[in-house]
């Protein structure tokens, strides 16, 4: 089943549940997908990749304005924030342990024979392309320069 598909049935379960928080997220994502599909200028649907994509950055940008909002100390805006970011979350594949990252970042350091961290964006560019939403950036970048530095 496709993405649009499991994303219809879950917000059909929301509605009926009368869960305000999931149909909320739910509706950002099915938006999401709406205007990358117009953007191509075709019906077609959009590839795994891009629906990857676009709900790796809708639980990013939902995180990023929960640690704002913990900053400033307004939970009561945060909590709403990272229910969000959980409930997207479910749509991405599972998420892979930092050790599992690591592997695959000295893997690829092998690979391409990176020395220092002049070589990191060639190493970045790479551990993303493989771990496609299955690990955030932030993660990534951090083991990437320990194993470089």
């Amino acid at each position: 089943m496709s993405l649009q598909d499991d994303l219809m049935t879950a917000m059909k379960a929301a509605m009926k549940s009368k869960d305000q928080m999931a149909l909320a997220a739910l509706r950002a994502v099915k938006s999401e997908i709406l205007l990358a599909q117009t953007e191509s200028g075709s019906k077609e649907e959009i590839t795994e990749e891009q629906e990857i994509k676009i709900l790796s950055k809708l639980v990013k940008q939902r995180k990023d304005s929960a640690a704002i909002f913990t900053e400033q100390n307004r939970p009561d805006l945060a909590e709403p924030e990272l229910a969000q970011a959980e409930i997207i979350s479910q749509f991405l594949p599972a998420q892979l342990s930092e050790a599992e990252i690591e592997e695959v970042v000295v893997a690829t350091i092998a690979s391409t024979g990176a020395e220092g961290m002049k070589d990191m964006g060639k190493v970045m560019g790479i551990v993303n392309q493989k771990l496609a939403g299955q690990a955030d950036g932030k993660t990534i970048s951090m083991i990437v320069k320990a194993k470089l530095a």
